[in-house]
């Protein structure tokens, strides 16, 4: 009795009414001789509630004041009973994710690394080469060529150079892809006599037609001439790396990788600009039908190719490609060429266009320079870093350009009139 007086002196009385009872309900328990597994399971349970219960309690003493109404220390089953191990089951769970995660990602590069891809660059200017080290970081194999010589630099980096855009020679390296990186003012022109050489090439059947790839910053326009110029059993991949040289200096971690899956194994994506990054799928044969009048044998057969496209070389070899953007962590962004310019009217001119009209201005350094300014200085410096050829590009060749160009100067004039109107209005008064 002394020993049961001392340690209810440690308790209050409820807590140790609740431990009492629980160890009271094991002892009946095992008061037996022969105790069953019902009876100790029972005993178990009952301590396992009056934990529980007791919880409640000390975690309950916060609660408002409505809640405080009701009798703390009634029936254990009434309590609602706290998810004990709960956190630690999820941590775990997130843990084994985790590791499963990691084994997916060095199974893929263990994958991609097995089957590396031969890229041809046309264009080896600043944007093709700082594309080029990524893609030999990445253990590809890179061809390139391009008007001006840059065989030195492309030795350095590990890059087989063909003099003079001799694309004959050029496509007999066996490419899987051809990137295009040359401006977007001789972008037709390009176009035009690679598709006149793949088209040689595909006759002669020696050399495999290679996955096309676009890389400027409108996408409309190479999109028309691609489909337009290119022979129809070209894959067409039309893209926009949101960054360049400058912006991706430290790497292509969390950077914008637009891109549209134009066409492959010979089916079209018909734009949709509601559907984000989507399109109906129309092929070559089906594009005259596209308002639903397909024959229902031309919908068949399309049903089978969209089934079997998964499994197509072509897809294979555009997802190995798109898979050098993701493993630089860039953030993927399927969209649709026109919804792709009808965004970048309205960010990246806009970006470019007010760069240029500040660089105008004459800006320079002041000694009391804020953090703003500061801002307004870098803008200018890396739009007007850019040549004027691709300022007038995203002009002349994306739809929504001027509707940009007029919106900025109704909003110029109506910053300006409000100005006016107050400085009327305190002369006024």
């Amino acid at each position: 009795m002394t020993l049961l007086r001392s340690t209810a002196q440690l308790f209050s009385s409820r807590s140790f009414l609740l431990l009492f009872l629980g160890v009271s309900t094991i002892a009946v328990a095992f008061n037996n001789l022969n105790p069953s597994k019902a009876n100790i399971l029972a005993a178990r349970n009952q301590l396992l509630v009056c934990g529980r219960t007791r919880s409640t309690m000390r975690w309950g003493a916060s609660s408002s004041s409505s809640s405080s109404s009701k009798t703390v220390g009634g029936d254990p089953q009434e309590q609602e009973p706290l998810d004990v191990g709960r956190l630690e089951q999820l941590k775990q769970r997130e843990a084994e994710l985790v590791r499963a995660l990691n084994a997916v990602r060095r199974d893929k590069r263990a994958f991609l690394r097995q089957r590396p891809l031969s890229i041809g660059i046309i264009g080896f200017g600043r944007f093709g080469q700082f594309m080029a080290r990524t893609f030999v970081k990445q253990h590809h194999r890179v061809v390139a060529t391009s008007r001006s010589d840059y065989a030195d630099i492309a030795r350095g980096m590990g890059v087989i150079h063909i003099d003079g855009m001799d694309l004959p020679k050029f496509l007999q390296q066996n490419l899987d892809v051809i990137v295009l990186s040359v401006s977007i003012m001789s972008f037709q022109e390009t176009i035009q006599k690679l598709a006149s050489s793949l088209q040689e090439a595909s006759q002669s059947g020696l050399v495999p037609l290679p996955l096309v790839v676009d890389v400027l910053s409108v996408k409309e326009h190479p999109r028309n001439i691609m489909l337009t110029c290119l022979p129809q059993d070209v894959d067409i991949l039309c893209s926009h790396p949101m960054f360049g040289p400058d912006s991706a200096q430290h790497g292509w971690n969390g950077l914008n990788f637009v891109y549209e899956r134009t066409r492959i194994d010979g089916i079209v994506w018909d734009q949709e600009p509601s559907k984000l990054g989507g399109g109906k799928e129309l092929s070559t044969h089906e594009q005259s039908t596209c308002n639903g009048t397909a024959t229902t044998e031309q919908k068949d057969r399309l049903g089978q190719k969209k089934y079997l496209e998964s499994h197509t070389e072509g897809t294979d070899r555009l997802e190995r490609f798109l898979s050098i953007w993701e493993e630089e962590g860039c953030r993927m962004v399927p969209l649709s060429c026109v919804e792709h310019d009808t965004y970048a009217a309205n960010s990246q001119f806009i970006t470019h266009l007010m760069g240029r009209i500040l660089g105008k201005q004459g800006l320079s350094p002041t000694p009391i320079d804020t953090k703003g300014f500061e801002s307004v200085l870098k803008l200018v410096q890396t739009t007007t870093a850019d040549s004027f050829d691709l300022f007038y590009g995203l002009y002349k060749y994306n739809p929504n350009s001027m509707d940009t160009v007029n919106n900025l100067k109704i909003a110029m004039d109506d910053v300006v009139l409000n100005l006016k109107k107050v400085e009327e209005a305190e002369s006024s008064s």
